[in-house]
This record gives structure tokens, C-alpha cells and sequence, in this order.
């Protein structure tokens, strides 16, 4: 079992919070999402993007916007909503916290 398999449960779980800091950032649509991710280890797909954020939208974490493209049909172009900037603020909280602790646990 390869190491990115071991510890796709905690990647899976991280990536809400990651989407939601890359839509915080700036309006962006789906595109721009899995550019940003691409060169990380949370690099991801279009087949797993796209049910994040429905699933998002649905809890109303993001609101989208169509917008016309240049090069082809209206995108869709995400950006928080006052719940999903306190969930984001939330989460890094938490994030920071246990962080922390799992640094700071077994040096004694």
C-alpha cells in the first residue's frame, strides 16, 4: 500500500477545508480549484471536485455566479457565503489546535 493510500482518509477529510480557503481567496470556478490543488498532495479530480461542491453549496458554505467565459460556454464561479467564511474560520481554528498538538505530544 502506497504512502498516499494509507492516509487518503485524512486527505479526503481536509479537502472540504482546502476548497473552501482557495474559494475564500478569490471568486473561482471548478477549474482554478483543481489548478491550485494540482501541484500538492490534495491534487484531485474533476469526479471528486464537482459532488464537494454541490455538497458544500447545499449546506451554504459557497453561492456560484454565472459568469461568460471567454473560450466557450458561461462557468460557474464560486465564492464563500458569510456561514461558509465562519465554517472556514471554524476549521482553521481547529486545524491550528490540533496541529499543535500533535506536534507537541510525546516531547516531555
Amino acid at each position: 500500500m502506497s504512502l498516499d493510500e494509507k492516509f487518503t482518509p485524512i486527505r479526503k477529510g481536509l479537502l472540504e477545508f482546502l476548497v473552501l480557503k482557495i474559494v475564500a481567496a478569490n471568486q473561482v470556478y471548478a477549474a482554478d480549484i483543481l489548478k491550485e490543488l494540482s501541484g500538492t498532495e490534495f491534487a484531485t479530480q474533476e469526479g471528486t471536485l464537482y459532488p464537494l461542491l454541490s455538497k458544500i453549496r447545499r449546506d451554504g458554505l459557497v453561492d456560484y455566479e454565472w459568469k461568460e467565459s471567454e473560450s466557450g460556454p458561461p462557468r460557474k464561479y464560486y465564492e464563500l457565503t458569510p456561514k461558509g467564511r465562519a465554517r472556514l474560520q471554524e476549521t482553521a481554528d481547529y486545524w491550528a489546535r490540533i496541529s499543535g498538538t500533535v506536534k507537541n505530544l510525546g516531547q516531555k
